[in-house]
């Protein structure tokens, strides 16, 4: 029988509504008014565009990857909702900081959070799925350049990091 076949079709379902819960609250969180477009950014920033869809690739591999290993190890269950539930929490944190409070400064210390929480879903997965815990590498890397560009975006705006 293909993975395709084995897949439990309610789990995939849940995992979706998950991340697209997450999505979506992340996004309304996040503004792009005034505030943000007087932000001096470095010239390397992904253009503003590019967010979405790189997102929504992001959110879908990391459904995919929560799916394989709740499948493949009922025991370890408890183990991937609790880094999930805590990997969310951090990823719609930072766009609250950042955005709606206007503090880049304090997402800076948030996003080394959010990219530790992403290290232990791939650990958490990767014990029973090695093709789970490599979903998120692409996630891992957009957390790593955003949090590069967090720290840029600090550096560049001194005192609107500090209200």
């Amino acid at each position: 029988m293909s993975a395709l076949a084995q897949v439990d079709w309610r789990t995939a379902l849940v995992a979706a509504v998950c991340a697209v819960l997450v999505a979506v609250a992340g996004g309304v969180a996040t503004r792009t008014d005034g505030w943000y477009q007087r932000l001096r950014v470095p010239a390397w920033k992904p253009p503003d565009w590019a967010f979405g869809p790189v997102w929504t690739t992001i959110f879908a591999m990391t459904a995919t990857s929560g799916v394989l290993a709740w499948t493949a190890d009922p025991a370890a269950r408890p183990l991937i909702a609790t880094v999930f539930a805590v990997n969310g929490v951090l990823n719609i944190a930072w766009s609250v900081l950042f955005f709606r409070f206007r503090r880049p400064d304090w997402a800076l210390v948030e996003v080394a959070m959010l990219w530790l929480s992403i290290l232990a879903l791939m650990l958490a997965v990767g014990r029973t799925s090695l093709t789970a815990a490599l979903l998120n590498i692409p996630y891992l890397a957009w957390v790593s350049v955003a949090a590069c560009l967090n720290l840029r975006i600090v550096q560049l705006n001194p005192r609107r990091s500090l209200a």
